[in-house]
């Protein structure tokens, strides 16, 4: 493939809202994918888990009505009430660009819309969550380096 094509390629890449792009011609292929500013892709942790881990009880599911609250966490259920930031997908969620880092946020600093709280990993890609109301970190309801589920509550802001 031309060199030309590639440095094409990389421009509509940075000029559009993909975060990955593969191009095959033939025989030839070029993938290209980029790590979202100001960030830096964690390295893949491995975690395994002891036997009785693994047959615990499964977590209890949240109700309809639990699940469309419109984003605002219900007092007495264990976290501060505010907007609640939920998961946009599943994956593993980390907190830090990478382990050796500090966390992108912490509770009771201030964020604005559009700051990036954490990153979730999905398929080998790794996605900014940004806050979509600005505010005070009130909670962080995951652990760093945990699966999350999709619509999991991730963050209380206030």
């Amino acid at each position: 493939m031309d060199l030309r094509k590639i440095k094409k390629l990389i421009d509509l890449l940075e000029e559009s809202n993909l975060a990955e792009i593969e191009i095959k011609e033939g025989e030839e292929s070029v993938r290209l994918a980029r790590v979202p500013k100001g960030s830096y892709a964690p390295q893949p942790q491995m975690y395994a888990a002891a036997p009785e881990q693994r047959a615990a009880a499964p977590m209890p599911m949240a109700s309809p009505t639990e699940s469309s609250t419109g984003g605002s966490a219900k007092p007495g259920n264990d976290q501060p009430e505010g907007h609640v930031m939920r998961a946009p997908m599943v994956g593993t969620f980390y907190t830090s660009p990478s382990p050796d880092k500090p966390a992108f946020v912490s509770v009771g600093q201030s964020v604005k819309a559009g700051e990036t709280l954490a990153i979730i990993e999905a398929m080998k890609m790794f996605n900014p969550i940004e806050a979509d109301v600005s505010g005070t970190i009130l909670a962080v309801l995951t652990e760093s380096g945990s699966p999350v589920e999709f619509d999991q509550p991730l963050f209380v802001i206030g």
